[in-house]
Protein backbone atom coordinates (compact mmCIF):
# COMPACT_ATOMS: atom_id res chain seq x y z
CA UNK A 1 0.00 0.00 0.00
CA UNK A 2 2.87 2.43 0.69
CA UNK A 3 3.83 2.41 -2.97
CA UNK A 4 0.24 3.16 -4.01
CA UNK A 5 -0.94 5.94 -1.68
CA UNK A 6 1.90 6.63 0.73
CA UNK A 7 0.21 4.92 3.67
CA UNK A 8 2.12 2.19 5.47
CA UNK A 9 0.63 -1.29 5.39
CA UNK A 10 0.20 -3.43 8.51
CA UNK A 11 3.25 -5.41 7.39
CA UNK A 12 5.29 -2.20 6.98
CA UNK A 13 4.35 -1.11 10.49
CA UNK A 14 4.98 -4.49 12.08
CA UNK A 15 8.51 -4.42 10.68
CA UNK A 16 9.37 -1.15 12.47
CA UNK A 17 7.55 -1.54 15.79
CA UNK A 18 9.76 -2.39 18.76
CA UNK A 19 8.88 -5.73 20.33
CA UNK A 20 5.89 -5.86 22.70
CA UNK A 21 8.31 -6.51 25.57
CA UNK A 22 10.32 -3.36 24.74
CA UNK A 23 7.16 -1.27 24.38
CA UNK A 24 5.99 -2.37 27.85
CA UNK A 25 9.28 -1.27 29.42
CA UNK A 26 8.68 2.43 28.76
CA UNK A 27 8.88 5.16 26.17
CA UNK A 28 10.46 4.18 22.87
CA UNK A 29 10.66 5.74 19.42
CA UNK A 30 8.96 4.23 16.40
CA UNK A 31 10.62 5.14 13.12
CA UNK A 32 8.24 4.93 10.18
CA UNK A 33 10.85 5.87 7.59
CA UNK A 34 9.95 3.57 4.71
CA UNK A 35 11.60 5.27 1.75
CA UNK A 36 15.27 5.33 0.97
CA UNK A 37 16.23 8.99 0.64
CA UNK A 38 19.39 10.87 1.64
CA UNK A 39 18.59 12.02 5.16
CA UNK A 40 20.13 11.72 8.63
CA UNK A 41 18.86 14.39 11.09
CA UNK A 42 17.39 11.71 13.37
CA UNK A 43 20.75 9.98 13.77
CA UNK A 44 22.52 13.29 14.38
CA UNK A 45 19.90 14.25 16.99
CA UNK A 46 19.84 11.04 19.05
CA UNK A 47 21.85 11.65 22.25
CA UNK A 48 22.02 7.92 23.08
CA UNK A 49 23.13 6.59 19.70
CA UNK A 50 19.93 4.57 19.27
CA UNK A 51 19.60 5.74 15.67
CA UNK A 52 22.47 5.26 13.26
CA UNK A 53 22.87 5.49 9.52
CA UNK A 54 24.34 2.85 7.26
CA UNK A 55 27.33 3.88 5.13
CA UNK A 56 24.96 4.85 2.34
CA UNK A 57 23.03 7.87 3.67
CA UNK A 58 20.18 7.05 1.26
CA UNK A 59 19.37 3.85 3.16
CA UNK A 60 16.84 3.77 5.98
CA UNK A 61 18.11 4.49 9.51
CA UNK A 62 19.03 1.63 11.81
CA UNK A 63 17.29 1.74 15.19
CA UNK A 64 18.29 0.01 18.43
CA UNK A 65 15.24 0.24 20.72
CA UNK A 66 17.24 -0.97 23.72
CA UNK A 67 19.35 2.21 23.59
CA UNK A 68 16.28 4.47 23.27
CA UNK A 69 14.81 6.19 26.32
CA UNK A 70 11.95 7.88 24.43
CA UNK A 71 13.25 11.41 24.91
CA UNK A 72 11.70 12.45 21.58
CA UNK A 73 14.52 14.66 20.31
CA UNK A 74 14.41 12.75 17.01
CA UNK A 75 10.66 13.43 16.62
CA UNK A 76 11.14 17.15 16.14
CA UNK A 77 14.19 16.76 13.91
CA UNK A 78 12.74 14.39 11.31
CA UNK A 79 11.85 16.45 8.21
CA UNK A 80 9.54 13.65 7.03
CA UNK A 81 7.50 13.62 10.28
CA UNK A 82 8.15 9.87 10.30
CA UNK A 83 9.05 9.35 13.97
CA UNK A 84 6.87 9.20 17.06
CA UNK A 85 7.33 7.97 20.62
CA UNK A 86 4.96 5.57 22.35
CA UNK A 87 4.91 4.88 26.09
CA UNK A 88 2.63 2.07 27.24
CA UNK A 89 3.85 2.42 30.82
CA UNK A 90 2.05 5.79 31.13
CA UNK A 91 -1.12 4.29 32.59
CA UNK A 92 -2.99 1.04 33.02
CA UNK A 93 -5.07 1.41 29.85
CA UNK A 94 -3.56 4.66 28.59
CA UNK A 95 -0.48 5.27 26.48
CA UNK A 96 1.44 8.50 26.00
CA UNK A 97 2.36 9.49 22.45
CA UNK A 98 4.80 12.14 21.32
CA UNK A 99 3.94 13.12 17.75
CA UNK A 100 5.22 15.83 15.41
CA UNK A 101 2.77 18.64 14.70
CA UNK A 102 3.22 21.50 12.22
CA UNK A 103 -0.21 23.15 12.12
CA UNK A 104 -1.55 26.32 13.72
CA UNK A 105 -3.27 27.10 15.96
CA UNK A 106 -1.64 24.84 18.50
CA UNK A 107 -3.78 22.99 21.01
CA UNK A 108 -3.26 23.67 24.70
CA UNK A 109 -2.36 21.22 27.46
CA UNK A 110 -5.59 19.75 28.80
CA UNK A 111 -7.49 20.07 25.50
CA UNK A 112 -9.53 17.15 24.23
CA UNK A 113 -8.87 16.56 20.52
CA UNK A 114 -9.90 14.07 17.87
CA UNK A 115 -7.20 11.47 17.27
CA UNK A 116 -6.56 10.71 13.60
CA UNK A 117 -4.89 7.74 11.93
CA UNK A 118 -2.35 7.84 9.08
CA UNK A 119 -5.10 8.39 6.52
CA UNK A 120 -6.78 11.20 8.48
CA UNK A 121 -9.73 9.14 9.75
CA UNK A 122 -10.93 9.72 13.31
CA UNK A 123 -10.05 6.80 15.58
CA UNK A 124 -11.06 8.25 18.96
CA UNK A 125 -10.23 11.09 21.28
CA UNK A 126 -6.99 12.15 22.91
CA UNK A 127 -6.06 14.49 25.72
CA UNK A 128 -3.20 16.91 25.12
CA UNK A 129 -0.74 16.45 27.98
CA UNK A 130 1.95 18.85 26.80
CA UNK A 131 2.73 21.08 23.83
CA UNK A 132 6.49 21.11 23.38
CA UNK A 133 7.44 24.01 21.11
CA UNK A 134 11.01 24.06 19.93
CA UNK A 135 12.81 27.03 18.44
CA UNK A 136 13.12 26.45 14.69
CA UNK A 137 11.91 22.85 15.07
CA UNK A 138 8.68 20.94 14.70
CA UNK A 139 6.33 21.15 17.69
CA UNK A 140 5.88 17.89 19.57
CA UNK A 141 2.47 17.08 21.03
CA UNK A 142 2.26 14.75 24.01
CA UNK A 143 -1.07 12.94 23.81
CA UNK A 144 -2.78 10.56 26.23
CA UNK A 145 -4.70 7.95 24.23
CA UNK A 146 -6.11 4.50 24.89
CA UNK A 147 -3.42 1.85 24.70
CA UNK A 148 -5.40 0.07 22.00
CA UNK A 149 -5.05 2.97 19.57
CA UNK A 150 -1.53 4.06 20.47
CA UNK A 151 0.19 2.83 17.32
CA UNK A 152 -2.64 4.04 15.06
CA UNK A 153 -2.72 7.73 16.05
CA UNK A 154 -0.51 9.99 13.92
CA UNK A 155 -2.28 13.36 13.97
CA UNK A 156 -5.11 15.29 15.58
CA UNK A 157 -8.04 17.51 14.72
CA UNK A 158 -8.86 20.36 17.06
CA UNK A 159 -12.41 20.76 18.31
CA UNK A 160 -14.42 22.86 15.90
CA UNK A 161 -12.10 22.28 12.91
CA UNK A 162 -13.89 21.71 9.64
CA UNK A 163 -13.06 18.53 7.76
CA UNK A 164 -11.73 18.91 4.24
Amino acid sequence: MLAIDGTATAEDLQAVLPTPDRRRRGAVAVIECFQEIPCNPCADACPRGAITMPENISQRPVFDPDKCNGCGVCVGRCPGLAIFVVDYSYGEDTALLKIPYEFRPLPQAGDSVTALDRQGAAVGSARVVKVQEQKNRTTILWLAVTAAMATAVRNIRLSGEVRA
